[in-house]
């Protein structure tokens, strides 16, 4: 029997896909993500979870608490899975940000690239697939949702493939979306990923 950990992509926010919040804060849903996260709710509530679990920013919150609300229980703050950390980054459009060399080898090279004063992919990664063997070892053989961002999620999957960070994007996760996996013991192997919950 294996634990299945629900990794749930944040709903939208207003700046999605012009700035790099990283962690910057007051980033929240707008009402396009309100009604993306009460479909996740929805969809969430039909697998049994017997935990929920949520990245402390306030874009992670906001879609955990709704899941929560149809769920029947409030998400526990989980620190392993915050959004990286950008250092000198954070904040700065995507107008800016694609010119730049730094930002082109930073995409090529997640493997061993490091955003300027920030955290390496390697590191966000250590720290997400840590996160998801202490939830397995405390929800053995239950139903479990992460609410993330989305290199972290991917991290982790790229991890339980057996990929290299580099390959970061050859696969998609969207705002909304939820992807899954099964962890026991020393297992673990995808689901599926990048579901768009539509209804």
């Amino acid at each position: 029997m294996a634990t299945t950990i629900f990794l749930v992509r944040h709903a939208e926010h207003e700046l999605l896909g012009r700035v790099l919040c990283g962690r910057m804060p007051g980033v929240s849903l707008g009402e396009a993500g309100r009604q993306q996260a009460l479909r996740l709710g929805g969809r969430l509530q039909r697998e049994g979870l017997a935990a929920l679990y949520t990245s402390p920013l306030a874009r992670t919150r906001e879609t955990a608490a709704v899941i929560g609300q149809q769920c029947g229980f409030a998400a526990d703050i989980a620190t392993e899975f915050e959004e990286i950390d950008f250092g000198r980054w954070t904040g700065a459009s995507f107008d800016r940000l694609n010119p730049d060399p730094a930002w082109q080898s930073w995409n090529a090279e997640r493997a061993s690239g490091r955003p300027p004063g920030g955290e390496s992919m390697a590191e966000a990664q250590a720290r997400a697939v840590a996160g998801v063997r202490r939830i397995e070892a405390l929800h053995p053989e239950a139903s479990v949702a992460i609410v993330s961002h989305a290199d972290v999620i991917k991290s982790v999957l790229a991890w339980c493939l057996g990929l290299s960070m580099d390959f970061h994007a050859r696969f998609e996760i969207g705002p909304a979306s939820v992807s899954a996996m099964a962890m026991w013991g020393t297992g673990a192997k995808v689901l599926w990923m990048n579901e768009a919950v539509t209804s």
